[in-house]
């Protein structure tokens, strides 16, 4: 059988550029297996150089990790941590607090092992490489430097202001539909008609009609003839004082009748 190379991928790369004290995040994603069944072993190596290379970590076929050479020390197993994820796919390589002495290529070597006659065996290889550079507190000092980073924020400050007012925006109209749908419901209520059941006096057989309105329309003709009752039925004005007669007659006087003795 002919043996084929695994594809290998990191990413980013070829060269990335984080400043002193960042987290790094490197991915390595493998393709083209020889069989769905076999596992692979992951190695990350360091080198400073081209003749110069360390192991760092490796994570076994069996998914545990193990560091190498200086990075088994406390310190360094805190810094690096190495990761599977989508199925074996892929793999995440973190590099805490970055220093100077991280600058340097990162290589990913992956072993493709499967069961051969009761025994493991290598199938095929892979490996890729990426270029991390490590920008120190010291170089921000440069004038090139303050004035790419004064352009950025620049940039940062138009994008917040875009958003802010964006935003403003979206909810100024959210409010104005409100308000439109707010006043069309109010109308709609105003709008609704009641029904009532009113007896009009201009039906003799007193059917019941139903009239659109809340009140017949031959009520205020009753409310005028009303008020023209009240007003002929009103007594005449009593006038103040009663009128006195100057001349008063003077009263009669009886004659006294003579008793008769029988």
């Amino acid at each position: 059988d002919v043996c084929k190379a695994l594809n290998v991928t990191v990413a980013p790369g070829p060269t990335v550029q984080y400043f002193e004290g960042d987290n790094a995040t490197l991915y390595c994603h493998i393709s083209q297996k020889r069989k769905t069944d076999n596992l692979l072993a992951v190695r990350w190596v360091f080198a400073a150089s081209p003749t110069q290379e360390y192991l760092m970590i490796k994570m076994t076929k069996f998914g545990s990790v193990q560091y190498y050479g200086n990075y088994t020390h406390h310190y360094h197993k805190q810094r690096l941590h190495l990761l599977k994820e989508k199925n074996g796919t892929m793999y995440k390589f973190l590099i805490l607090s970055l220093q100077q002495t991280d600058q340097g290529h990162y290589i990913c070597k992956v072993q493709e092992i499967g069961k051969h006659r009761n025994k493991w065996t290598a199938w095929s290889n892979g490996t890729a490489a990426t270029e991390i550079r490590v920008i120190s507190s010291k170089s921000s000092d440069d004038p090139t430097f303050k004035k790419t980073h004064e352009t950025w924020k620049f940039f940062e400050d138009l994008y917040m202001y875009a958003v802010f007012v964006c935003s403003i925006g979206i909810i100024s109209v959210l409010l104005f539909t409100l308000v439109i749908l707010c006043k069309s419901l109010l109308k709609k209520r105003r709008s609704t008609v009641k029904h009532y059941l009113v007896k009009c006096p201009q039906n003799s057989s007193g059917e019941t009609v139903t009239s659109v309105t809340s009140m017949c329309p031959l009520q205020p003709k009753k409310v005028k003839k009303k008020k023209e009752k009240e007003k002929f039925e009103q007594p005449p004005a009593i006038p103040a004082k009663a009128p006195i007669a100057n001349n008063l007659p003077k009263p009669k006087l009886l004659k006294p009748q003579r008793k008769l003795n029988l």
